[in-house]
């Protein structure tokens, strides 16, 4: 159904063909990138690697072109450079990999099943985003506590907790400043309708106002 727009059965490759599948990568690259930003916050460098990165990736395809020997040598080249750049994000990183996909896809010729793909990710992504869907529970929280070291700490928030949550696991508890203060940490579910401020300002008269943080799993910072 997908077939190759390269003719396997001459040597070499037609410049014109070339073009095309340049052209194919390049287009999608953008249709990518617009994406990208549209769905995520990003900057123009990233939006300019995702357009461009696909033509990259299809212009190593064709010199490769099952020459194990050259295959190799690429290899080679690219295990010298080093990236130093920060981690990405999972949508980042997500994008980074559909690029490569396209530039893969139109290397072997395979314009048409890269785009498809590419249809399809784009639908996929817009409504992911926009809509509910897949979405985590929005209640679930992540709590750290610093307490000092005369209070249980097995107890202490027991009836906040049943008051203000529907679920907290105590998960980690060390010591700080010489054994003096306890940091705990929990996750905990916070029932519908309660403010997250009064559950706070209920902490925060147990812990004798020491340091208090609420937050969302995904972004958790030290105190």
């Amino acid at each position: 159904m997908f077939n190759t727009i390269f003719d396997n059965t001459t040597t070499g490759l037609e410049i014109g063909t070339a073009l095309i599948a340049a052209g194919v990568a390049l287009v999608l690259g953008i249709a990518l990138a617009i994406t990208h930003a549209k769905t995520s916050q990003t900057t123009k460098g990233m939006m300019v690697t995702l357009a461009v990165l696909p033509v990259l990736v299809m212009a190593v395809m064709i010199m490769i072109n099952g020459n194990l020997g050259t295959s190799i040598a690429i290899l080679g080249a690219f295990s010298l450079i080093r990236f130093r750049s920060i981690a990405g994000r999972a949508k980042d990183l997500l994008a980074v990999f559909a690029a490569m996909m396209i530039g893969l896809a139109c290397g072997m010729g395979h314009v048409l099943f890269a785009a498809v793909i590419m249809v399809i990710y784009i639908i996929a992504t817009v409504l992911f985003t926009y809509t509910h869907f897949l979405e985590p529970d929005r209640h679930e929280r992540v709590l750290k506590v610093v307490i000092p070291e005369d209070l249980d700490y097995e107890e202490v928030f027991a009836d906040i907790f049943k008051q203000y949550t529907s679920r907290a696991h105590l998960v980690r508890m060390k010591t700080m400043n010489m054994g003096s203060l306890y940091k705990l940490t929990y996750d905990v579910k916070i029932k519908h309708g309660v403010k997250e401020k009064d559950f706070l300002d209920a902490i925060r008269v147990k812990n004798m106002n020491l340091k208090v943080l609420l937050s969302e799993p995904c972004c958790e910072e030290e105190i």
